[in-house]
């Protein structure tokens, strides 16, 4: 189980992998202590094709925390647009390198994501995958270890690298199915969002709209506004947990009493002890001063006012997607949430089901069932479109 810990050995794998079709990537990481994703360790993976048929290929881990390891080659082997990277479950990862070297490996391919577009379910893990198309079984036992500490143990090496080694035949079947289903463009448009650093910023002045709460005064909302954005830049610029400054629950709270001093503060319920005096508490003073004192509210948060037949219609909807991915072999959720059909019940239509290859497979018939155009028969045991009369 080789460990790469020198800027030469990376180079080296790395120069050969891009004469290979693919490598398959994974990482191992802590975000408990943090707020942006520790990298402990990287697991790369050849095709047996690319290691003169070896029946194995050449698989290594990468210690990132070795003193003096660059990862440059391995970003200039992500930028290597021949060779295809291969991740399940990207997001975190891509995440990681992002915020590390504002890049995406190119071309990508997620086969969490390929697995649903090819029926495999909603969200599908890489160890129900490695049982149905590798025919192996993978030993979780170090799945929660703690990857920065050294050394790893062999356990540890070994669970780290079959993230990469099953995934070979996962890639390999899936990318031939995508093929013979003539579903590579719909993979396309699910990359191109991972592939958006939209998806991996977090603005704090956009913080607090992820906040759930049931008050929608506009006053309140501003000051949750201030909280929100002082504890995101807070945790940012030390790179700490978002919970280690304060909680949702304190902040709630906070927005709703607004405490002038710190002997307010210290009657909160809520808040840590840590955020009661010095810089924490001075922030949260401010936040709920500039929140009083804000001009541009934030409008309520209430949610739109229902049309009449809007939850007969969502229910339609439900049917509808259920019997077109059951038809299309797709995963329902990759198609639509929840969400989604109650927005397209009530008049919503700037909604990614209602575009691309989604809109092909369900969009299109989900505004005809909306425009009453047609309607929803069961047949046997199927449900059937037809024309409304």
């Amino acid at each position: 189980m080789p460990t790469i810990t020198r800027t030469e050995e990376l180079a080296h794998f790395c120069e050969a992998a891009k004469s290979a079709p693919y490598v398959t990537v994974d990482t191992e990481f802590l975000r408990e202590r943090t707020y942006w994703s520790k990298l402990c360790l990287i697991q790369l993976a050849l095709p047996p094709a690319s290691t003169g048929g070896n029946p194995g290929g050449e698989a290594v881990l990468v210690d990132p925390l070795a003193e003096g390891l660059s990862l440059e080659p391995l970003y200039d082997l992500f930028r290597h647009k021949d060779t295809v990277k291969v991740f399940h479950a990207a997001r975190q990862d891509l995440e990681i390198f992002f915020h590390d070297a504002q890049l995406f490996p190119e071309p990508l391919f997620d086969t969490q994501v390929a697995a649903m577009v090819c029926g495999f379910g909603e969200q599908v893990g890489y160890e129900t995958l490695v049982r149905k198309i590798a025919k192996a079984n993978l030993d979780k036992s170090s799945r929660f270890t703690d990857w920065s500490r050294r050394p790893l143990t062999d356990a540890q090496k070994a669970y780290a690298l079959a993230d990469v080694t099953h995934l070979r035949v996962i890639y390999e079947f899936l990318s031939a199915e995508l093929k013979k289903t003539g579903r590579e463009a719909w993979l396309g448009e699910e990359i191109a969002v991972l592939e958006d650093p939209e998806t991996y910023i977090t603005r704090p002045e956009e913080a607090w709209m992820k906040v759930r709460t049931r008050t929608n005064s506009p006053r309140f909302l501003a000051i949750l506004r201030e909280l929100a954005q002082f504890r995101e830049a807070y945790a940012q610029e030390r790179d700490i947990p978002r919970s280690r400054v304060f909680k949702d629950d304190a902040m709630i709270e906070v927005a709703s009493t607004k405490p002038g001093t710190e002997a307010d503060l210290a009657r909160s319920r809520l808040l840590l002890r840590e955020a009661r005096k010095g810089e924490i508490a001075n922030g949260i003073l401010a936040a709920v001063k500039a929140g009083q004192e804000a001009k541009d509210l934030p409008q309520p948060r209430a949610e739109e006012p229902g049309k009449p037949g809007n939850a007969a219609l969502s229910d339609l909807l439900r049917v509808l997607l259920k019997a077109k991915a059951d038809a299309a072999g797709v995963a329902p959720k990759l198609i639509a949430s929840s969400s989604d059909l109650d927005a397209i019940a009530t008049g919503d239509r700037n909604l990614p089901a209602l575009h691309g290859w989604r809109h092909e497979v369900f969009g299109q018939d989900a505004l005809r069932l909306a425009a009453g155009e047609i309607a929803l028969s069961a047949q046997g045991g199927a449900v059937k479109v037809v024309p409304a009369r």
